[in-house]
Order: structure tokens, then sequence, then C-alpha cells
């Protein structure tokens, strides 16, 4: 055996049990229940806010409305049904036995709390499942439905997942998020101390935000009580209004390289108990036009990786508390 194989890898933070240079979601599931955990998806049908006129009209502009391939494809199965076609897929693949029910197309509290606790309550029912994972938006969350969510903690992981994408104002605007980075702060204070986790997403890659600007989105993030951090690459999908304002004046993506060097100075700003659950964008194949190097997600975390390794960097490298 080759001394490269023999060598232990740099353990940097107790937490970090899978070697990487930061927390990602394996290490944390380990440390949490001693085994892989595995994320299945649910479309539940909901809408959202800021395409139904509550909130605003269009959607967010990088987004393409059509919400899963599973809703395309018509009606959709129960939630039961999706959560057992999925721990079929995992247990033949890897043996896998515990699952966290991850509500992902659109905003999964839109809805009255009764509703809502029916939908909850059926996927926590399902063998295997030891937890909720709730995709929202800051402006979808009322104290009725964190109450809601906080009484499941007592026996179940419960993880709440909103959508920032910038600490900007101008970004906020442009993008049309439809909210606030005040009520998206109100939204986190509703969570704080409640036994919910929560996580917060953000895109890298706006045309208009420089390096600076993405990194004072990682120092604003990093002062919140958060638990962990999902990081997109920004998109360029057919049909959007996004793709509307490059066919009337193109602007330039990001390349691989400044990516991964945002992504890396991201992450060393962030305190490193913070669990790190994505550091790009995937899927829409059918309507993905740009960037092309974010068509492999593998190859963009391999190129993180390899840049981490040769700078020293590693999450919380520049954090202080």
């Amino acid at each position: 055996m080759s001394k490269g194989r023999n060598r232990e890898k740099k353990i940097i933070h107790p937490l970090w049990v899978s070697g990487k240079p930061y927390y990602d979601l394996k290490s944390y599931y380990r440390n949490r229940f001693g085994d892989r955990v595995y994320k299945l998806q649910i479309d539940a049908g909901f809408t959202c806010p800021n395409r139904d006129g509550s909130r605003g009209r269009g959607g967010c502009i990088y987004c393409d409305g059509r919400g899963s391939e599973l809703r395309r494809q018509g009606a959709l199965p129960g939630i039961t049904a999706q959560l057992e076609e999925g721990k079929k897929l995992y247990r033949r693949l890897r043996r896998a036995q515990r699952f966290v029910a991850y509500f992902q197309t659109a905003t999964n509290t839109y809805g009255e709390p009764v509703y809502l606790k029916r939908l909850y309550d059926e996927a926590l029912a399902v063998d295997g499942v030891v937890g909720l994972a709730i995709g929202t938006r800051p402006d979808a969350v009322t104290p009725e439905i964190v109450d809601l969510l906080a009484g499941y903690t007592g026996k179940h992981e419960v993880w709440l997942e909103y959508g920032l994408q910038s600490s900007h104002p101008v970004s906020l605007e442009r993008i049309n998020r439809g909210h606030t980075r005040e009520e998206f702060e109100e939204a986190v204070a509703l969570v704080a101390g409640t036994g919910i986790r929560l996580c917060v997403h953000v895109i890298i890659g706006l045309p208009w935000e420089s390096r600076e600007m993405v990194f004072a989105t990682a120092d604003y993030v990093a002062g919140l009580p958060l638990d962990g951090i999902k990081i997109h690459s920004l998109l360029l999908l057919a049909g959007t209004p996004l793709h509307e304002l490059y066919r009337k004046k193109p602007f330039s993506l990001l390349t691989r390289d400044e990516y991964v060097r945002r992504v890396s100075g991201f992450l060393e700003r962030l305190p490193p108990q913070v669990v790190v659950q994505r550091l790009t964008a995937e899927g829409y194949r059918d309507i993905f036009l740009a960037p092309d190097w974010a068509r492999n997600k593998l190859q963009v975390l391999q190129h993180l990786a390899r840049f981490q390794a040769e700078t020293g960097s590693f999450q919380g490298r520049l954090w202080s508390s």
C-alpha cells in the first residue's frame, strides 16, 4: 500500500467527520444519528405567494415556476406514495434505513396550519422517516406555523429552509424576490430558540454582484442564529425572466474558477458548526442554457476541493465570533 493511502486525513474540526474542509451534511447526520440519512424529495402541490398575487407575480427572475418533474407528469401521488417510492430506490442502492422527508417544491408552509399539520403528520408516520426538511419563504411563515413545527422537535429532526439569496436590498429587488431583508430577519427571529433548525439559501453568480458583495452576504448570514446553508450557482434557464433579460442585453456569467473562489471565500466566513448542505445548483436539464460548467456538479465539487487544498482554505478560517 502506498504512503498516500496510509496517510490519515487532517482533522480541521472534530465535527467534520467526513474529512472535508467544511461541515457537510454527511458529517452532520453521522454526528446526529450515527449513520447515513437520506433526504427524500416531496412535491406536495404547493404554489408560491410570489406568483399567485399574494406577494407578487411572475416569481423570482431565475425561476421557471414549473415545479418538480413529478408534477409535470400529471396528478401528484400522495405524500406516503412519494416517500415509499424514494425509500425503495435508496434501500436498493445504498441499504438506507433512515430518511428525512424533504418538502422541496414551491413554498411548503403556504397554507393553513391545520392543512400543513395533516401533510407533515403523514410524512412522519412513514416507516424510517426521522425528520422533516421544509423549504419555504420568510414571508410565508407565521407564529402559528412555527409553533406547529416546534411541536415535532421533541421526537423528530426538523429543518426549516428560508430562501434569502442575497443580503443586499438592491439584489432582492432586482431578482423580484418579493420580500425585504427586514422580513427575512423577522422570520429568523421567529425560529430562534424553538428547536427548529434553520437553513438559509443564497445564490452566487448574480451578474451585478461583485466578489465583495457576495462576501458581505456571507458575513451577514454568519451573524444569524442559523444551523445550515445552501449555496446555489445562478443558472440561466429558458423561459425565465432572467433569460428574457439576457436575450435583450447579454451579461456575463461567472466562470467555474471564479465561482469556486467565491464559494471558498463564502465558507471561510461561516462559523464551523454551520452545516453546508449544498454547494452548487443542479437539475433543469431540459431548459438549462448556461453556464455550461454548472451541468456537472461533481466536477464543480472536485474543482472546489482542489482549490481549497492548494490554498489552505476551510470553513471558518476568516470567521470571528
